[in-house]
């Protein structure tokens, strides 16, 4: 549910966001500028490298490299639902949306004008605000599930049946999204749709940083918010 502080924020700081979500954005983020780089390169292979070709391998490291950062990205993803449950309220938030909530509505369609520049004060949060959480939910986390679950599909294909990629998620995904190519298509699209994603989080937190004098990349490194004013906070709760 959230709630609207209606007393000026008293504290220099407040601290949102623990050591092991900061390090599962990090470990996410690098993780997923490999994948988008490797997948390219994977979709759209460089010409010609000099010498013998049984003296090369560039693509067969691009592959591995992708796939590392695939696994790295799975665990990760696993550990992060898990301090979902382990967290703090702040942890829970992109995983639980107030959806039901009017007052959570009422902060999305006020972050639509604020980012529209239509409105001059921007709420604070210390925690996302709710447009963030809809967006993160609904157009990051539903995502990120797709190139999982899409990526071991493929990636059991070469591992073949028996094998506990084949079983899991080749066997039924790859029937369900019609053929293999399919899925390669779906895998590749999606993974430009993650690309605009990254674009506008990194604007936003930038914009956001300055216009609404709240601390946002600083608080994904050191866990705390400042406030740069006494303007109206919303605890996030």
């Amino acid at each position: 549910m959230t709630t609207m502080a209606t007393k000026p924020h008293a504290e220099p700081a407040v601290y949102v966001y623990e050591a092991p979500l900061r390090l599962w954005h990090w470990v996410n983020a690098l993780s997923i500028v490999v994948l988008i780089v490797t997948g390219y390169l994977i979709a759209n292979p460089l010409p010609s490298v000099p010498g013998e070709a049984s003296d090369n391998f560039l693509m067969g490291y691009i592959r591995f490299a992708h796939f590392a950062a695939g696994y790295v990205l799975a665990i990760a993803f696993l550990f992060r639902i898990y301090w979902a449950v382990m967290g703090n309220h702040h942890a829970r938030q992109l995983f639980a949306p107030s959806l039901f909530n009017r007052d959570f509505w009422d902060g999305v369609w006020h972050e639509i004008k604020w980012y529209a520049f239509a409105v001059k004060e921007p709420r604070k949060y210390t925690g996302h605000n709710p447009l963030a959480v809809v967006v993160m939910h609904f157009l990051f986390l539903w995502l990120l599930v797709f190139m999982i679950v899409t990526g071991f599909a493929l990636y059991g294909e070469g591992t073949g049946m028996g094998t506990w990629q084949y079983e899991w998620f080749s066997a039924w995904v790859i029937p369900l999204m019609g053929q293999s190519q399919d899925v390669h298509t779906w895998h590749h699209l999606i993974m430009w749709a993650m690309v605009c994603f990254i674009i506008i989080h990194v604007y936003v937190a930038i914009r956001e940083d300055i216009m609404s004098r709240q601390s946002l990349i600083s608080t994904m490194i050191s866990g705390w918010r400042m406030f740069k004013d006494d303007r109206r906070v919303d605890d996030g709760h």
